[in-house]
């Protein structure tokens, strides 16, 4: 069932059905995708909440394999830095070097560069290699107001900017790179972004971590496309914590990190916002230093109890996705040879159940703790509704179409309406989140396999199964798995189990919700 947080009209059409969804690379589940092997050039921070040592942490916590090139050793901690050594500009060569001639670089993040001959190495290096994700973080001033950068450093660097893929300047590095004073509010921070992007060529992620208020957005900025707008505004909420050492590294090298996973930059940016969000929140339990702390990287490993929790949901879904493409539905589905009254059938009872979960839905919402997910499931219950009208206006109704509601659909719908009544999040969303992850690895196959296939014009099925190349909604269903995952490790280990059960339930009644059409005939 598609549900996306998209705010454009929705139009279905003669073969569209709001189950539909979409090639969505979720960065979490299968086991079957490569391990993103990620290289950070960058500075080394001996407390360990900044530089190299944050890299890794946020590399490793995103399910890659991180590399490090060290280009400067600093003597700091969370209060400041008392000093910084740059080693010779030719054994950061020897570093990269050796790297690129064994290993397979699938994402750089760059950091604290320090000086114009580091920075002439790598400008040199990333021309040779060509990575296929570079993110360019420009260390200039750290947390503590330290100036990391040499005055004589800030031409060599701008003109490395071309050769990044995204650059994540906080506020303050943002005016220095345009060579103006730093933003005090969010506009003049996107028309800085936006200069910076025309300049660059490269996207921008425009951060309001340093800006006054409750909220606190980003923003990715391109002039030059990549993105399905010029500025694709994310927002948040702002963290009240002194907690914030390390920040910057943390996020550019988990935007590294999932760019690989997940082929786009939007979805890559929501997924990293709120591992940041739960980064900071749970950062004081760390006890570290007496000046800025560094972020929690592992607060969704540690507060799991069990490591990976939408993992362990993933391997419970197994027998159902099997079950699900073994049956005559989705072989007729893809071959084209499902007969018409079953598919009407299936349609008819899709809108039934629409109007049910976007009941289930709108109670998620009420239930979020975050305004951010609030929204996010207000908005999909909306979506809900307005798909299922869409259904019987440009489909069911020129139909004959048996309306009534079939016991798989009640059974599916009271389900979630009693988990929704129990009052925990956690448990709901563990409920509702097969009917976005399970349709998410169907779409992916099945639109795959029609992709493969070639064009096949006489396929009655085909406008509908080409409604799986939605990235809208991969982005709704990347975001639903991490909001699932996230509330796990709020939940105690009683409230993880009933989430088990109560997404084995759901899983269940996905796999009978594609047979009903057949046990209807």
């Amino acid at each position: 069932m598609a549900v996306s947080i998209s705010t454009a009209p929705v139009v279905v059409d003669e073969a569209r059905s709001s189950k539909t969804i979409v090639s969505a690379v979720v960065p979490l589940p299968s086991g079957t995708r490569r391990v993103p092997r990620v290289l950070s050039i960058a500075g080394s921070d001996p407390s360990g909440g900044a530089g190299i040592q944050a890299d890794l942490k946020s590399i490793a916590a995103h399910g890659g394999y991180g590399m490090a090139a060290i280009t400067a050793l600093t003597a700091q901690n969370t209060q400041g830095v008392t000093g910084v050594h740059v080693p010779p500009a030719s054994f950061l060569k020897a570093q990269l070097d050796a790297i690129s001639a064994d290993i397979t670089v699938d994402a750089v993040k760059i950091g604290m560069l320090g000086e114009s001959e580091v920075i002439g190495v790598v400008r040199a290096w990333l021309e040779e290699v060509r990575p296929g994700v570079v993110v360019l973080d420009p260390v200039m001033v750290a947390t503590s107001g330290d100036r990391l950068l040499k005055d004589s450093a800030e031409a060599a660097l701008r003109e490395l900017l071309p050769l990044a893929h995204l650059i994540t300047p906080n506020i303050p590095e943002l005016g220095v790179l345009l060579g103006e004073d730093a933003a005090l509010d969010w506009p003049t921070a996107l028309e800085q972004g936006k200069r910076l992007a025309a300049i660059s060529g490269s996207i921008v992620l425009v951060k309001g971590g340093h800006l006054n208020g409750r909220e606190c957005p980003d923003a990715l900025v391109s002039t030059t496309g990549g993105l399905s707008q010029d500025v694709v505004e994310v927002p948040g909420e702002r963290v009240n914590t002194n907690n914030s050492h390390g920040t910057g590294c943390s996020l550019s090298s988990a935007m590294a990190t999932l760019r690989v996973a997940t082929g786009d930059w939007e979805a890559t940016l929501r997924l990293a916002k709120q591992w940041l969000l739960g980064a900071l929140t749970q950062s004081p339990s760390l006890e570290v230093g007496r000046g800025n702390g560094p972020i929690h990287h592992f607060h969704h490993v540690e507060r799991s109890g069990s490591g990976d929790f939408a993992g362990r949901l993933w391997e419970e879904s197994v027998p159902d996705l099997e079950a699900i493409y073994s049956l005559d539905f989705i072989r007729g589905l893809q071959s084209g040879d499902l007969p018409e009254h079953q598919f009407a059938y299936y349609l008819a009872q899709d809108a039934l159940y629409l109007n049910g979960y976007s009941r289930v839905l709108a109670r998620a919402g009420a239930l979020a703790p975050t305004e951010e997910e609030q929204l996010f499931w207000a908005r999909s219950s909306q979506v809900c509704l307005e798909v299922e009208s869409e259904l019987h206006r440009s489909w069911l109704s020129t139909r004959t179409v048996d309306s009534t509601m079939g016991p798989v659909t009640k059974a599916y719908v009271d389900h979630l309406l009693a988990v929704s009544a129990t009052g925990s999040y956690a448990v709901l969303l563990a409920a509702i989140l097969p009917c976005y992850w399970l349709y998410a690895e169907v779409g992916h196959t099945l639109h795959k396999a029609y992709q493969e296939a070639g064009s096949l014009s006489s396929h009655p099925y085909s406008s509908w199964l080409a409604t799986y190349a939605d990235e809208e909604f991969a982005a709704a269903t990347r975001q639903a798995v991490l909001f699932t995952d996230a509330a796990a490790a709020r939940a105690s280990e009683p409230e993880r189990a009933r989430m088990i059960d109560a997404f084995r339930h759901s899983c269940s009644y996905e796999v009978g919700f594609f047979d009903a059409p057949r046990l209807h005939a």
